[in-house]
């Protein structure tokens, strides 16, 4: 550089020594690297902004866990942090070693880290040879503590044997790491393969259900209790004559064979196999060993949990009922369900299908769908459900309808747990009962504090379905249980869940239940297909009465129930009907429920979700405001809402008709300015297309139309 010539810029000389730079925020959550740390990373050699998931996906596991820790000791020392970074590929596997020099800072206003540093290539001696040693023996025990901690906490993570086989097989040792490797474990006197890495699948079949008396490393650790280091070929092959040919296709030249020791127990062995000469120095062995103890607490843990949970779902599973697939004439069932993920992942949800007397379902006879949610995740609650759904299965086949089924249900429950000592520990259910006939597609739905069911129509239009409803079962022995009356069109599907569904996830109701609507609206798929997609926009992928990766990750128990009407748009079979498009709603407002206006106008609106003009949407929730209030205001009796829109997109009809047993006409008056009523006839004949009250054999009915307008471009 000739005096006078301006200095390079930092990132340029970086760049000419191949090290790249990277800036990180906890606070965002984003990783922005220049173009030399995006190639290191794997990824186009452009600078970029980047998720942290993204750049995590490209670590090795071990070392990203390492890295937050670094960082935290380094703000509390004030010091600069340094880590070994392995970066891995799509495959999993590790394409090159990088160490990372970077200056913490903690923001105390966001309670969030910001991280800037370097990124730059390093190559490792060859494990094994002298260099290596040397490279290792440097800063050993550093490395060693370091990987020992990583190690424990990966270990202490996993949460099931596969898991915990994951992590091991990831485990890269301080200058020795292994390429091979294998868990036995013992049934009665033989030893059983629990997983191996670095081998070909089949190459176990040699090894499995081995005798303990067999000539074999890993039966002599099970036997005795003691690790067995074979440094050479020569040395396993002068040792182990009987066995050598089985290890020595694998052309590996150091082993060690290590007890699994739980509780002074030998659970089994754990093989290390390296490609290059080890001498298993006391340093080597004792992270051997410490590594051996720890997979050892592992696997013990994992092999508990997968015991406890095979036997709280097979618990659960027992408690439900098995649908399958049952030929409904006109039409099909589905239902999920999936306890909570904490504690023994047993709960209170449940869902059922009850054939009532005078025929089965298969054969067009009625059957009640229930649904329900006792208090609590835990076993107690788990056989307060089973006993109550007894309960349920019992009364409904006396004969009983819905109302008087959730009535002793709830006096049932409530002698259950009325005379509990424990005080504290009072539980109640919600429940929502639907009596089903196939025949005409009319459903008797009865709640008890339940969520309300939904209703996706042929034309993927979804309204929630206003039931009347009483107190949760065993609060009140006496409660009553008003029914509804509902009937399925063809092609329609109704939704019955509890609230886990809805509210997983941070949500409260309203922002689940949209969650939800938006899942219903845009799924094409039929019932099964949709109860899948509903779990899967919860967390993750799951399958028909599974407890799996979903399980793992719930904060409360979901059951979901579909019942679908066979027709165009339910997906349900073959069965096309030909009809009118018709979208429709019905709600009764008796006099003492006038706050059920308010759920007839989001009724409404949700009926127009599509409706292109939202002037005349206003139009028509204001109007049916106020025929609603005339009747209650005008009349003694109570008002039944029919709505229904007709007619393809473009040139659709909307009308809305309120009924009551009223023979009062209603008469259209001259209200002065100040008044403060009068005005609803004037209303009606000003904002709607057409209207009119046709007399009825007892009582009236006052309607309004409104046509869809031609939208303007803009």
């Amino acid at each position: 550089m000739r005096t006078g010539e301006p200095l390079p810029a930092v990132g340029e000389v970086l760049a000419a020594l191949a090290t790249g730079q990277w800036h990180w925020s906890t606070a965002t959550g984003l990783v922005t690297v220049d173009a030399e740390a995006a190639r290191l990373l794997g990824l186009p050699t452009i600078r970029a902004t980047l998720r942290e998931s993204q750049v995590r996906a490209r670590l090795h596991p071990v070392d990203w866990n390492e890295i937050g820790g670094v960082i935290q000791l380094a703000v509390a020392e004030d010091t600069i942090g340094e880590v070994r970074v392995r970066i891995m590929d799509e495959r999993g596997e590790v394409v090159r070693v990088t160490r990372s020099r970077f200056k913490p800072a903690f923001d105390q206003g966001k309670r969030a880290y910001e991280v800037v540093g370097t990124l730059q290539e390093v190559t490792e001696p060859e494990p094994g040879t002298p260099a290596g040693r040397r490279a290792v023996t440097g800063d050993w025990r550093r490395s060693r503590e370091a990987f020992l901690l990583d190690a424990g906490r990966a270990l202490a993570e996993a949460r099931s044997t596969a898991e915990v086989l994951r992590v091991a097989a990831g485990l890269s040792m301080p200058g020795f790491s292994p390429d091979g490797l294998a868990v036995f474990g013992v049934e009665a006197d033989r030893l059983t393969i629990i997983g191996h890495h670095g081998q070909q699948p089949g190459d176990e079949g040699p090894f499995t259900h081995m005798s303990l008396q067999t000539d074999y490393p890993a039966a002599e650790v099970v036997r005795t209790g003691r690790a067995v280091y074979l440094s050479s070929p020569e040395q396993y092959r002068s040792r182990y004559p009987l066995t050598w040919p089985l290890a020595a296709h694998f052309g590996r030249h150091s082993w060690a064979f290590l007890p699994l020791t739980v509780a002074g127990r030998t659970m089994g062995a754990w093989m290390a196999a390296f490609a290059y000469p080890v001498a298993f120095t006391p340093d080597e062995r004792s992270v051997l060993t410490t590594v051996a103890r720890m997979l050892a607490q592992a696997l013990s843990r994992a092999g508990a949990a997968e015991t406890q949970r095979e036997l709280t779902d097979g618990l659960q599973r027992s408690m439900l009922p098995m649908l399958g697939p049952q030929a409904i004439p006109g039409m099909s069932v589905a239902a999920r369900y999936v306890p909570t993920g904490g504690g023994l992942q047993v709960g209170g949800d449940w869902y059922d299908m009850i054939p009532l007397p005078g025929g089965t379902p298969s054969g067009g006879g009625k059957f009640a769908l229930v649904i329900g949610d006792v208090q609590g995740h835990d076993v107690r609650a788990a056989g307060l459900m089973g006993q109550l759904r007894i309960a349920l299965r019992a009364y409904a086949s006396e004969g009983h309808r819905p109302d008087a089924v959730l009535s002793r249900a709830s006096r049932f429950l409530h002698g259950m747990t009325d005379g509990d000592s424990e005080l504290l520990d009072l539980r109640f259910a919600t429940c929502l009962y639907v009596e089903v006939d196939p025949a005409t597609a009319t459903l008797d739905i009865a709640r008890a504090g339940h969520p309300d069911p939904a209703v996706r129509m042929a034309d993927g239009t979804v309204l929630t379905r206003p039931t009347a409803g009483g107190l949760p079962l065993g609060i009140d022995p006496d409660a009553d249980y008003p029914t509804t009356r509902l009937t399925m069109e063809p092609g329609e599907t109704m939704l019955l869940c509890t609230d886990g569904l809805i509210e997983t996830g941070g949500h409260d109701l309203e922002t689940g239940w949209k969650r939800i609507r938006e899942i219903l609206e845009e799924h094409k798929g039929d019932p099964e297909e949709l109860a899948d997609a509903l779990l899967q926009a919860v967390h993750g992928p799951s399958s028909h009465h599974t407890t799996g990766p979903l399980a793992d990750r719930r904060e409360d128990d979901i059951a979901v129930v579909l019942l679908a009407r066979d027709g165009e748009g339910c997906g349900c079979g073959d069965t096309v009907v030909v009809r009118p498009m018709v979208r429709r709603t019905m709600l009764t407002v008796a006099q003492d429920e006038p706050e059920r206006v308010a759920v007839a106008r989001q009724q409404l609106r949700e009926l127009l979700h599509d409706w292109p003009s939202a002037e005349q949407v206003d139009s028509a929730v204001l109007l049916l405001s106020e025929t609603l209030t005339n009747v209650l205001v005008h009349t003694d009796a109570d008002a039944l809402l029919l709505a229904e829109v007709r007619g393809e997109v473009g040139g659709r009809r909307i009308r809305v008709e309120v009924t009551d047993t009223s023979d009062d006409l209603p008469h259209k008056r001259r209200p002065g300015e100040l008044a403060s009523s009068g005005r609803g006839l004037m209303l009606i004949e000003l904002l709607a297309d057409t209207w009119g009250v046709d007399p009825r054999g007892e009582g009236k009915s006052i309607w309004f139309e409104l046509t869809e307008g031609v939208q303007e471009v803009p």
